[in-house]
């Protein structure tokens, strides 16, 4: 057996990172590189460089992003467009200058439109407008897609983009207002479990369509990804199936064990109706995910209780 590849993960305590982390330590063929944010500031250009120098992996995973739902991404646009483009930044253009072969990208299915057509090819990126709701987010993972493709078309270096449908799992954000979905109301439904509460009234009328992933089959797919020789400069990664929010509130209402009713305010907006991503070119090299959205979701309630109890709950 060869040496390990090093790789570093960034971001390795968010959601995304610690599930690479995960996969990463169950594979004999790689050795994962870490430092948290006391030790590494990746929005400090100098630290980062010197960081990557110093360590000069085989290969990056950044995966570290300042991430949230519609409320943050429309109340701090500044701020993820800022974090997000200098992170991506320092580490993409400080792995060119380690002398780093490969870097792996990930992005998010909000990079292409709004209106794009459905399911979401890669090449509707850039084809018109995207959501003003999280425009600044989108902007910063566009560039960094595109620094990657620009940096392996000039310098002929390994960079290329994983772009994941939405994500759910252990370690994910429970904010009560900046939370995804399904955080949102795992937490919404435990807490009215809890207090015993006769209801929960879900925003919009239910009918939009949402696709989901569970992180550790984002992991699997990332290391799928860097097997290939020769991959795309950036693919989808998705579970290739949809629910309606209705469907999905239902499901995880009886994950939770609440035994109320479950209304929904048509007064609020409903968002864009479909948004699916098209998963093909990834399983035409070979990986398709495994986890379930019912096994996916019982295992991440039993995580968020985990987590509540030793009070190490992301919020």
């Amino acid at each position: 057996m060869g040496k390990a590849q090093t790789i570093f993960i960034a971001g390795h305590r968010g959601m995304v990172g610690s599930a690479a982390l995960r996969r990463c330590q169950e594979l004999s063929e790689y050795e994962a590189i870490v430092a948290t944010r006391q030790e590494l500031d990746l929005l400090n250009q100098q630290a980062t460089f010197d960081f990557l120098k110093s360590r000069k992996p085989d290969c990056v995973l950044i995966a570290a992003a300042k991430v949230g739902g519609i409320h943050a991404n429309s109340t701090y646009p500044a701020e993820f467009i800022y974090e997000n483009l200098a992170s991506a930044t320092n580490l993409i253009h400080g792995a060119y200058l380690a002398g780093v072969p490969r870097v792996l990208f990930l992005g998010s299915s909000c990079i292409y439109p709004k209106h794009a057509p459905q399911p979401m090819r890669e090449d509707c990126l850039l084809t018109s407008p995207l959501e003003p709701t999280n425009e600044a987010y989108a902007i910063a993972k566009i560039a960094g897609l595109k620094m990657c493709q620009h940096y392996r078309k000039q310098y002929g270096v390994l960079y290329h983009s994983l772009m994941p449908t939405n994500l759910y799992g252990p370690g994910d954000n429970y904010h009560p207002e900046n939370s995804h979905v399904i955080p949102a109301l795992i937490r919404r439904f435990h807490e009215a479990k809890e207090t015993n509460a006769s209801e929960v009234v879900i925003w919009g009328t239910g009918s939009p369509f949402r696709e989901f992933l569970h992180v550790d089959d984002l992991a699997d797919a990332c290391f799928h990804l860097l097997e290939q020789e020769n991959p795309p400069d950036w693919i989808n990664v998705g579970s290739g199936s949809e629910v309606s929010i209705k469907e999905l509130a239902l499901l995880i209402g009886k994950t939770v064990g609440f035994q109320g009713e479950i209304k929904f305010d048509y007064t609020k907006p409903d968002g864009t109706p479909r948004k699916l991503m098209d998963p093909s070119r990834l399983r035409e090299i070979g990986w398709t995910p495994k986890i379930t959205l019912e096994a996916g979701l019982e295992e991440t309630y039993q995580c968020f209780k985990h987590s509540l109890s030793d009070k190490t709950l992301r919020d």
